[in-house]
């Protein structure tokens, strides 16, 4: 496999109870580097596509690879892959009876055996980076829903991630908030991390997007870049969605 790819999926399908398609041969490649949004109806398969690459969702069929190896064989460590995959959902799951600073180095102190001294050395640079360094000794229900997913997503960076999966991340916010979170996801992307994005800002992913993908019913209707997206859509399905949301 090119060396440059981090996430590869070939023929990905995930059915439910009920005989619910909700993958559907889903073929697709990552690039290192790459900022990749995912759009689509409600029930699309937005987030189980997301939530099966570090299988979140266990496929029905098909393959992953991350970074060569096939995740879905029996022998994989999964535990050690998600180590390496950063993810943030609309729900921020902080450890509420824990303080900020103690939310962000519990990981890297239990999984990457890092010192005290450093995973906390980490976590206040990170904090700095965001403007929430004055926030380390708080609690969770202390913060804003703003202040707590950038604080989710710093979580995540303490872990130092190969790649970084948003599932909707700014959709639980209030209005004012988004733009907080946004920015923050934008500095990542301009530093060049890795990153999958399912989510409805449009505006995010004209700006910042190198590929957008457009699923319906299970399947990738499209994928193109953000130029064709917007300005020559030509799927008749993508362009009712763009018509009911811009």
């Amino acid at each position: 496999m090119n060396d440059n790819i981090i996430i590869k999926t070939e023929n990905l399908c995930k059915s439910f109870k009920g005989g619910i398609h909700a993958l559907r041969d889903v073929n697709t490649e990552i690039k290192k580097g790459e900022v990749v949004v995912i759009i689509g109806p409600s029930g699309s398969g937005k987030s189980t596509y997301l939530r099966s690459l570090n299988l979140l969702e266990e496929p029905t069929s098909g393959h992953i690879f991350f970074e060569g190896t096939d995740i879905l064989q029996p022998k994989v460590n999964i535990n050690l892959i998600r180590q390496k995959m950063g993810m943030v959902f609309q729900q921020f799951n902080l450890f509420p009876h824990m303080t900020i600073l103690k939310n962000m180095t519990l990981a890297p102190m239990k999984l990457l055996k890092l010192s005290k001294a450093d995973a906390e050395e980490k976590a206040l640079s990170l904090l700095n980076r965001v403007g929430l360094l004055d926030r380390a000794d708080a609690y969770p229900s202390q913060l804003s829903g703003g202040q707590k997913q950038r604080i989710a997503i710093v979580r995540s960076l303490c872990m130092n991630p190969d790649i970084m999966l948003f599932d909707e991340p700014t959709s639980a916010l209030d209005p004012e908030m988004v733009g907080e979170v946004l920015d923050l996801m934008k500095s990542l992307a301009h530093d060049g991390m890795t990153m999958i994005c399912v989510t409805h800002e449009m505006g995010f992913a004209r700006e910042v997007a190198d590929r957008i993908i457009f699923m319906c019913d299970g399947a990738i209707e499209v994928d193109g870049t953000p130029d064709s997206f917007f300005n020559n859509p030509e799927h008749p399905r993508l362009k009712q969605f763009l018509q009911s949301i811009l």
